[in-house]
């Protein structure tokens, strides 16, 4: 085991204090540091991103060869509000005043931040792989922002934003949410150098900020996995969707998914509608039809090329619900673009 205590006054002093103790090399370009370990620590990488308004992104791709156990001291300078989501993995958590241990399943997530002062655990697990996203935000900084309007948020979360001197202690853990893992693997996707890519993570951190908080208001609604369909089975709705969404041309039928993947038609049904808000063959539509619009805008296939190259059959039905979903028809879409160009 190795017990790493980070005694932070800024955000970048959690990366390079791990670096002080792990070893490695440490890397940045373009205010992106990257430390890569490869020794019998650990072996992998630590990404961390700086934003406008005290936002900031901490990404581990890790393998660990000992347990990790991060002892975080909450300082009175740096002692944010941290949106923590494992999409590979586990981690446990408990706060410094506490014995209770809390574990963070994959697809799970967290958020928490701690009185001033206060130290808090963040425990990773021996011969393990983790994909761990921690998002970390500053308050005081961040309600500087022009655009934040933290008043729209549920009384529990403002008050935490608003707690600026960091006098309280809050801990929120949240139920299954695949959409975050998807959201997180296409901000690892993202491509680029320089300014423009940091542009595109930043939104994606936005955006999967908002599932945090959305995931929040739903716990405090009372909302929860619908009961007739258990975790393992909604991993298994999310590898269908995923498939879906790789080879949407493929033919479909609900039967021939439910006998191939060994999930009922009813709780196909409900999976996609709870991960999707959609039934299945929604989505497949969807997919096909987000499809067809790259296509027609990122390549010089006609119309009825790209029809039968995502899995439509009919030209005019496939013009008909294009229209009903973005308000235009293929052809003037395509015109569009080649007045633009």
């Amino acid at each position: 085991m190795i017990e790493i205590e980070i005694i932070a006054d800024s955000p970048k002093d959690l990366i390079t204090q791990i670096h002080d103790v792990t070893g490695g090399s440490l890397v940045t370009d373009w205010n992106e540091s990257v430390l890569t370990i490869n020794n019998e620590y650990a072996t992998g990488i630590i990404r961390f991103i700086p934003f406008d308004w005290g936002v900031n992104l901490l990404d581990f791709e890790l393998k660990l060869h000992k347990e990790f156990i991060l002892k975080i001291k909450a300082d009175e300078h740096f002692n944010p509000i941290r949106f923590i989501y494992p999409s590979l993995g586990y981690l446990k958590h408990r706060f410094g005043v506490q014995n209770e241990v809390k574990q963070i399943d994959q697809f799970q997530s967290l958020i928490f931040t701690n009185k001033t002062g206060g130290y808090n655990y963040l425990s990773f697990p021996k011969n393990e792989s983790v994909n761990i996203n921690v998002i970390q935000i500053t308050r005081k900084h961040f309600l500087k922002k022009r655009t934040t309007n933290v008043s729209t948020l549920s009384e529990k979360l403002y008050d935490v934003f608003m707690d600026t001197d960091h006098e309280n202690r809050f801990s929120n853990y949240g139920t299954l949410n695949l959409k975050m893992a998807d959201l997180i693997r296409d901000m690892k996707k993202v491509k680029g150098k320089g300014m423009l890519r940091i542009l595109k993570i930043e939104a994606k951190v936005y955006e999967i900020l908002s599932h945090h908080i959305q995931q929040h208001n739903r716990i405090l609604d009372g909302q929860k996995i619908p009961n007739a369909i258990d975790k393992s089975e909604l991993k298994i709705v999310r590898k269908i969707g995923n498939n879906i969404l790789k080879n949407p041309a493929k033919e479909y039928t609900l039967e021939q998914i439910s006998e191939n993947y060994g999930l009922t038609q009813a709780k196909l049904q409900e999976g996609f509608k709870f991960l999707y808000k959609r039934t299945v063959t929604e989505y497949i539509r969807h997919i096909r039809l987000e499809s067809a619009r790259n296509m027609l805008k990122n390549t010089d296939l006609n119309i009825s090329q790209v029809v039968y190259s995502v899995g439509f059959s009919s030209r005019s039905y496939f013009s008909k619900i294009f229209k009903e979903k973005y308000d235009i028809t293929p052809n003037q879409f395509k015109k569009n673009l080649l007045t633009v160009i």
